[in-house]
C-alpha cells in the first residue's frame, strides 16, 4: 500500500434532480444540490483518491465527516469536488474536502475513512443480520 499524504483526486458532476433537496421528499426546499448529496460526492472523490493505492480485497468506508455547505447550487450547474489525503495513520485516513460550483466553493471540511478488508467486513454484517433475526 503506498497511501502518502498529498494524494488527491476531482470529481465534476452536473447537478440533476435527483440530487436535489426535492428528491429526498420535501416539497417545501428550494430545488437546488443538497447537503446529503454534496457530502456523499465528497465521500466518492475521497474514496476514489485511495483505490488505486490499496491491496487486494481492501476497500475503505467512511467514518467521520465535518463538512460546511457554503452556498446553494441550482440543478444544471456543474460542481467540482476534490479531495486531498491530509494524514495516514494506520488504517485511519483523513481528507480535506472542497466543492466549488460554477461561481463559487460551495463546501469545506474534513472527512475520516478506514481501510477495512472487505470479505471480513462483510462476514461481520451477515453475524449481525444473523443476530438481528435471533430476536
Amino acid at each position: 500500500m503506498s497511501l502518502q499524504p498529498g494524494l488527491s483526486n476531482e470529481l465534476t458532476i452536473t447537478v440533476q434532480e435527483s440530487d436535489s433537496t426535492r428528491a429526498l421528499g420535501d416539497n417545501t426546499l428550494p430545488v437546488v444540490l443538497s447537503t446529503p448529496r454534496l457530502i456523499a460526492y465528497l465521500e466518492h472523490t475521497a474514496h476514489h483518491t485511495i483505490l488505486p493505492h490499496l491491496g487486494e480485497g481492501q476497500t475503505s468506508v467512511g467514518t467521520w465527516v465535518n463538512v460546511r455547505h457554503l452556498a446553494a447550487t441550482p440543478l444544471g450547474m456543474q460542481v467540482r469536488f476534490w479531495a486531498e489525503l491530509i494524514a495516514v495513520e494506520g488504517r485511519r485516513l483523513r481528507f480535506r474536502v472542497e466543492a466549488w460550483d460554477e461561481v463559487e466553493k460551495v463546501a469545506e471540511g474534513e472527512h475520516e475513512r478506514f481501510i477495512i478488508d472487505r470479505a471480513r467486513f462483510e462476514e461481520r454484517l451477515a453475524q449481525k443480520e444473523a443476530l438481528k433475526n435471533k430476536k
